[in-house]
């Protein structure tokens, strides 16, 4: 019985997904959702967290965004024990040539070792792609070993200026450019599928443990002061959690399709490349917001009658 139940262990394991996570958390307030969700979800083996650049933070932009990251995983989520937190880059790729130097790139790439074309580590990039194609600049094979999923562009038809590119299209031509596997989940479909009202994001989360009441008060403290701002009387207009698309995919949440590979131009807008042409991507064109929702609650429910997390605390 005891070597059934260690084979049984064993190859639920082995079913885990390897993740690594690259966020430009304190930039907005999707990214702590996506960070809990990817921390309780037991269908992820996390091997590393990574925090990125971005221009909404003060200097150096990866050590703050990393000092957040560590705010959410030790703090806000009392994880006394969890993956590594490791810092990324500071700025955006110079040219497509020259990769930026930072203590992620080099673990991503150490990582990375341990996996293979049959066997890939998946890294969600939920920020600037700055380190992913770095790592790519400092050692190619590393498309062999990795898949990426990436929140990002704004549409299929252009691409276009949506922050997460804006902030390194150089980083982004190198990823599109390499060979490595590419999943994107872009604006259009998060603002169809994963937009949520002041009064929906109250009702899922707000005094839902210590957890939720704290994602309720960044998601309100944002709201107020991105949202509503602009609509003076009305509430109605939402916000999204764009950077669950990715998780959502590695779940079988989403529905994609599988398009010819484009290239992004200096001015953020693809240049598609012709029906048939041997380079692909696969598109996101959908997401079962219901179960994602349902399973994130779930988690987050279990996560927090099990372990001891002090009341939320402005």
């Amino acid at each position: 019985m005891l070597r059934l139940l260690f084979l049984l262990s064993f190859t639920l394991s082995a079913q885990r997904i390897p993740v690594v996570l690259s966020t430009d958390v304190g930039n907005e307030v999707d990214d702590q959702w996506a960070i809990v969700y990817l921390l309780l979800q037991p269908k992820f083996d996390v091997k590393g967290l990574m925090s990125a650049h971005a221009p909404s933070l003060a200097p150096p932009q990866g050590r703050v965004s990393l000092q957040i990251l560590r705010d959410v995983v030790e703090h806000r989520m009392a994880m006394h024990s969890h993956p590594p937190l490791v810092e990324g880059g500071h700025v955006p790729l110079a040219d497509t040539k020259t990769p930026i130097v930072s203590p992620a790139v080099d673990f991503l790439i150490e990582v990375s070792r341990g996996y293979s074309e049959s066997n890939r580590l998946q890294v969600l990039n939920i920020g600037a792609i700055t380190d992913v194609a770095s790592a790519i600049l400092k050692d190619p094979t590393i498309t062999r070993r990795i898949r990426v999923l990436n929140m990002g562009f704004n549409n299929w038809q252009q691409g276009g200026n949506e922050f997460n590119i804006a902030n390194d299209p150089r980083a982004m031509q190198v990823v599109l450019d390499s060979d490595v596997p590419l999943v994107t989940g872009a604006g259009d479909v998060c603002r169809r599928d994963l937009a949520l009202s002041l009064d929906q994001a109250r009702a899922m989360v707000a005094g839902r443990g210590p957890i939720g009441e704290w994602l309720w008060t960044e998601f309100a403290a944002w709201y107020y002061r991105h949202v509503k701002p602009l609509r003076k009387d009305d509430f109605s207009k939402p916000w999204m959690i764009w950077d669950n698309i990715v998780l959502a995919h590695l779940l079988g949440m989403t529905e994609s399709e599988e398009r010819s590979r484009p290239r992004l131009g200096d001015d953020m807008i693809f240049q598609h490349a012709r029906a048939g042409a041997p380079r692909k991507i696969t598109w996101m064109t959908r997401v079962d917001s219901k179960a994602l929702w349902a399973d994130f609650l779930g988690l987050l429910d279990r996560y927090q009658a099990t372990h001891a997390i002090r009341p939320f605390e402005r």
